[in-house]
């Protein structure tokens, strides 16, 4: 797994920017230059959504500017951390804790990256995109992302070709697009220019695809709800493809000290639980027991 760093930053970042989209989704910008210097995919924020509240929800990172000093964190209003945290405005502050977790460590044999992300377990998959966006030359990755309610990001038609995908998926993150990372787009939705289907079933056609050659250069990185981590484990196993997955769990503390956000991996001397906050949140998909 990637780099486990210990040392945890608590700040109190600035808000740049707010943005609402449908569903309930927003991406928020927040300026504390500390933690985007440290922040890697995969690893995650524990927020104080408004300073009324104890309770802290982890989000995870899904783009940072160390240079600038920004980080961009998308969330979903789902109770009263996040509709408080929704309420927030440019300007206002709120504290952040962070960076947490281990993220994923790049497997720099395997030049196709498969990146998968689904709803909320985007942003983790979205910032190793970024990250390989600056080698080009030596990865050449796909980036696949499901949702059920409208995509958080601007869409364009994709002028970047997929091999062994149907032409008519063209719709794809104007971001991406500009990164010069081919991406596409599912839903059982029928959106325009996305496939209409799970995003599982999108990586399977294009494995299909690949030469038997091809997929040896294939490593697969996702995050997402539980039910698509455990199809991309078995997708992932029946090609024989290493696989990394970014686990999401509800946490109180997200410092390893409640055990609230266990899960069952196994290990060398057998099953053993695991801390989802520290221990992960990427796991390798081979070790956990779904």
């Amino acid at each position: 797994m990637g780099e486990h760093r210990n040392t945890l930053l608590e700040v109190e970042a600035s808000i740049l920017d707010q943005q609402r989209f449908a569903a309930g989704q927003h991406v928020i910008r927040v300026e504390c230059p500390s933690i985007a210097k440290r922040a890697t995919p995969g690893s995650f924020v524990h927020v104080q959504c408004d300073h009324s509240l104890a309770m802290r929800r982890p989000i995870s990172i899904m783009r940072v500017d160390s240079s600038e000093g920004w980080m961009d964190l998308l969330y979903k209003e789902v109770g009263v951390g996040t509709r408080a945290l929704a309420r927030q405005q440019v300007g206002h502050t709120i504290k952040l804790l962070g960076p947490i977790g281990r993220a994923f460590a790049l497997d720099e044999s395997r030049t196709k990256p498969l990146l998968i992300g689904g709803g909320v377990g985007i942003p983790p998959v979205l910032f190793l995109a970024e990250l390989l966006a600056g080698r080009r030359n030596s990865f050449e990755p796909l980036l696949l992302m499901g949702s059920e309610v409208p995509f958080p990001f601007e869409l364009t038609n994709s002028a970047l070709p997929v091999a062994g995908l149907n032409t008519n998926l063209s719709t794809t993150l104007a971001l991406t697009e500009q990164w010069g990372i081919a991406t596409r787009l599912c839903s059982l939705r029928d959106y325009e220019g996305c496939h209409i289907g799970y995003v599982t079933d999108l990586a399977r056609q294009w494995l299909e695809c690949q030469s038997e050659e091809e997929r040896r250069k294939v490593a697969v990185y996702s995050c997402g709800p539980t039910p698509m981590l455990r199809a991309v484990s078995e997708l992932a196993a029946e090609f024989q493809l290493p696989c990394q997955i970014s686990l999401e769990e509800f946490m109180a503390c997200a410092v390893g000290g409640c055990a609230g956000c266990t899960v069952r991996v196994r290990t060398e001397s057998g099953d053993a639980m695991k801390r989802v906050c520290v221990d992960g949140p990427v796991f390798e998909a081979a070790d956990v027991c779904f």
